[in-house]
């Protein structure tokens, strides 16, 4: 949603609704805690409006205080999140198998939906011992900077992904990819393969493998995805284990394809070092995308 900035906050045309949606909207990643002057600058509400209104948010249990004054979003935000039909029952339906799928690879396990231009993560299940990544339960990234939002950006609609390729994208490290050309080659063969494997798109040194759920329609509802550090393991290796998890997932969602089962196939991998198929990773894994 766009944030209005400025006076126009202060205009009798805009609602109480659009106030209070503002304030938590200027919330987000590189946001999670605020003070009260911070997200009156930030939405352009005065002083005074942000006071009376974030207190009766946290009244609610849509904000809460921290010892230092700032404010973050509430316990009551991720209570409604859960009771979402996209979000909330998908993650019951998928929480036992995801689980099961952390147990067998030891790594980070993410599911995420998507919204907007952007993959929201209705789960995250942190391994221990193993590489710290961004992502969280809540967490909204762009589709591009992820594998699983590259996973549901090859399964949407050519012109949503020509939507999404006309926008700004943007470079979290210098391997994300962010070349419109680039992008689409990399899509259709993720599409083509069922299975995504990217280097240092988000967050340097970190390999995900990712792979999309289905609902009862066949259509692409969902992806899960895991994280590793660069190197530590073969990919080849993570897709029987996510792939199956998946399918189960899909197969409980209802979706006709999942019951036929059948073998995972070749991944799409994409190291951004060099903006092409990477050789080096073709070499080291016969039967991987490369050249």
């Amino acid at each position: 949603m766009a944030v209005p900035t400025g006076d126009s906050l202060e205009s009798p045309r805009l609602t109480s609704a659009q106030r209070v949606l503002s304030i938590l909207g200027v919330f987000d990643t590189e946001n999670l805690s605020l003070s009260l002057s911070e997200i009156s600058r930030r939405t352009g509400l005065t002083l005074s409006t942000t006071h009376r209104l974030v207190n009766e948010l946290r009244c609610w249990g849509a904000l809460s205080r921290s010892g230092d004054g700032k404010y973050s979003i509430g316990l009551r935000i991720l209570e409604l999140g859960t009771l979402t039909p996209q979000g909330g029952q998908l993650r019951e339906i998928a929480l036992p198998y995801l689980h099961d799928l952390q147990h067998a690879t030891r790594a980070n396990i993410h599911l995420g939906v998507p919204q907007g231009h952007d993959i929201v993560y209705i789960e995250s299940l942190r391994a221990r011992d193993t590489v710290p990544v961004p992502s969280r339960l809540g967490g909204r990234w762009p589709m591009h900077a992820t594998g699983t939002g590259l996973v549901l950006l090859a399964h949407s609609s050519q012109e949503f992904q020509e939507e999404v390729l006309a926008s700004k994208l943007r470079r979290y490290t210098e391997n994300t990819l962010t070349d419109p050309d680039a992008l689409r080659h990399f899509l259709a063969e993720v599409r083509k393969a069922g299975v995504a494997v990217v280097e240092s798109q988000l967050t340097r040194d970190v390999m995900a493998v990712a792979v999309p759920i289905r609902g009862p329609r066949d259509h692409v509802v969902a992806a899960v995805g895991i994280t590793v550090p660069s190197g530590s393991v073969s990919p080849r290796s993570l897709v029987p284990a996510l792939s199956a998890s998946a399918r189960s997932i899909s197969r409980a969602l209802g979706a006709p394809s999942a019951a036929a089962g059948g073998p995972p196939r070749r991944p799409a991998h994409w190291q951004v070092r060099e903006v092409k198929y990477s050789t080096s990773v073709a070499q080291r894994e016969p039967g991987l995308v490369g050249g």
